[in-house]
């Protein structure tokens, strides 16, 4: 069979050039029939059965996790049973069972049909991710109603490469932690997705979106996974492989060099300290953040807890969580987002439809217009404090009023808490300037918060009225464009002046480019995905923070967005030689 080159997303960084191991996840085909009056209650009673033999089945997996890896890998597990316990599944399950009289096969199938069809809509990835959360609880249940085998059915050797459509979170905690896989390659996902949340969290290569490729691939055969450009080549011809097999060794070289400063700190050479943090979503990442020389957490996003439910997450839920991060980072600091969406992707129970939901009532909006959901978030975020370094911060502020209002909010929920006499500390209060009202104000906003963190995801898309995620328009998503660098600059000298720290929590602060500019505009604190970092690092120890200033100054001279960008790749190339290509992969041409 010839080479196959295919593109996908790249998920965890790494070279790997191995053998495929095909995973069949063939969708679960659930039995349709009619059952009588008479049938209604043992229907009923075989779901159950299902039901808690699923449970028992997670809490096998979710114990072999622990005992491998610690509890830091088991959040997703215990996500899934969760939604074993959801009633818009059980409740309705139930339902059609004994109002349709179905079998209960066809009843899971079409309870979780109905929950899935309420995330169609929706274009964001991670709730795209969600929906296959929904549909793996769905199948597991169905495969114990029809007595189908579970789990992956023969163990992998070490070393293969996994190549699946798609991937439960249970088939890839088993697969990664129990069978010391080499590589994940699926043809569905996102970067959200729990295979690559939890490949980048143990360091293990990964692509997703593929496409096809488990149509193509045999056991046995020789595969490529570039988990860094998101390249895949199936069947590489002996001259590819011996290119990438090159590729790899050089890969991994240049990891140890930079790992082994990893743990050094950020500081330039004229010395500047720039504290570098993670931006992260669920505990299985802090391990992975915390080995890649991650100081502390600057964007832990709390979204997840919303999702994949019919009910808003209780207090208690919100305490344990957050303790659970607080209390693996401590003393380091956690910076935690509040609520960050609109009433478009809430639980499916307390949905609200919005017609353009990135410019409606959405994140910190949303939440002073329903104060319980707020103070519920807040009390348990108060209630974590003691058990670690915790920051507030509260998303899409547009102005002074908002900043009052959710701080009005977050001081009530304190007292409530300290008449109850429960123990918090008062923790520091901040807000992600994403908004270019809140960026022209930000000498205002300054006054009254205790840091800043830029969006810049939100902020750039915001400043030049463009969707990204629009292939039309993608273009126009510059980050040194002068209207972006002229907004960083007003952000950053309001938050000198008013004495009060400016970090950086989108995605161009993780953008090895961009380190000379962002020290020369001020930042101090830098948050990124965890990968990220030593490199960032490295250059920011080789750089100095006054050359930085020098060269912002001649951006700022400048006019069109090409111009910046050739000024800033050959300030980096001539002071950085070579570094900012050392972590390219791939054969070498010619």
């Amino acid at each position: 069979m010839g080479s196959h080159t295919l593109m996908g997303l790249a998920a965890s960084p790494g070279i790997v050039v191995g053998r495929c191991w095909p995973v069949d996840r063939k969708r679960v085909r659930a039995p349709r029939r009619r059952v009588t009056v008479e049938e209604v209650p043992a229907e009923i009673a075989r779901f159950k059965a299902a039901l808690e033999a699923s449970d028992r089945q997670l809490a096998e997996v979710r114990e072999k996790v622990e005992q491998l890896e610690g509890a830091e890998h088991t959040a997703i597990i215990d996500t899934h049973r969760l939604m074993l316990k959801d009633e818009m599944l059980v409740d309705e399950a139930q339902r059609l069972i004994r109002e349709d009289q179905i079998n209960a096969e066809w009843a899971v199938k079409r309870a979780i049909r109905k929950i899935k069809a309420a995330f169609s809509e929706l274009a964001d990835d991670y709730f795209k991710e969600r929906r296959a959360d929904v549909e793996y609880v769905g199948e597991r249940i169905i495969k114990n109603l029809t007595g189908e085998a579970a789990e992956v059915p023969e163990p992998p050797p070490e070393g293969a490469v996994i190549v699946a459509r798609d991937l439960s979170p249970a088939d890839t905690a088993l697969l990664l932690h129990e069978r010391k896989v080499a590589a994940f390659v699926t043809d569905l996902g996102t970067k959200t997705s729990h295979t690559a949340i939890v490949a980048r969290a143990l360091d293990v290569p990964a692509v997703v979106g593929v496409g096809r490729l488990s149509a193509l691939a045999d056991r046995g055969d020789w595969i490529v996974v570039d988990g860094q450009r998101g390249v895949v080549v199936l069947n590489p011809s002996p001259g590819e492989r011996s290119d990438y097999e090159a590729a790899r060794e050089r890969w991994l070289t240049q990891e140890r060099e930079l790992m082994a400063t990893s743990q050094l700190p950020a500081t330039t050479t004229d010395g500047v300290r720039v504290e570098l943090d993670g931006n992260i979503e669920f505990a299985e990442e802090v391990k992975s953040l915390l080995a890649h020389g991650g100081e502390g957490v600057g964007l832990y996003r709390t979204e997840f807890l919303y999702m994949g439910r019919s009910d808003l997450p209780t207090e208690e839920e919100h305490y344990r969580t957050y303790r659970q991060i607080l209390e693996q980072l401590a003393p380091r600091p956690v910076t935690i987002r509040t609520f960050d969406l609109g009433g478009d992707k809430l639980p499916l129970g307390v949905r609200t439809h919005d017609d353009n939901p990135a410019l409606g009532l959405r994140a910190v909006r949303y939440c002073l217009r329903h104060p319980d959901m707020f103070r519920t978030q807040l009390r348990g975020m108060l209630r974590a404090s003691v058990h670690g370094h915790l920051r507030i911060m509260f998303p899409m502020v547009s102005g002074v009023n908002e900043l009052r209002a959710a701080k009005r909010f977050l001081g009530e929920a304190r007292e409530e808490l300290r008449r109850e006499g429960v123990e918090t500390r008062l923790p520091p209060v901040g807000i992600m300037v994403e908004l270019p009202s809140a960026a022209i104000i930000a000498d205002r906003l300054a006054r009254e918060c205790d840091f800043f963190s830029i969006g810049t995801n939100d902020l750039i898309q915001y400043t030049m009225a463009i969707d990204r995620q629009n292939k039309d328009v993608a273009y126009l998503y510059r980050p040194l464009h002068l209207a972006v660098l002229r907004t960083l600059k007003l952000v950053c000298d309001a938050g000198r002046q008013a004495g009060i720290p400016v970090s950086m929590c989108g995605e161009m602060a993780g953008e090895p480019l961009f380190v000379l500019v962002l020290l020369g505009l001020g930042m101090t604190e830098l948050s990124m995905n965890g990968g990220s970092i030593p490199l960032v690092k490295r250059i920011v120890r080789q750089a100095s923070a006054a050359d930085g200033q020098r060269l912002v100054g001649r951006l700022l001279e400048l006019t069109a967005a090409d111009e910046i960008e050739r000024e800033v790749r050959s300030e980096m190339g001539l002071r950085f030689p070579g570094l900012l290509d050392d972590m390219a992969v791939g054969p070498v041409a010619g």
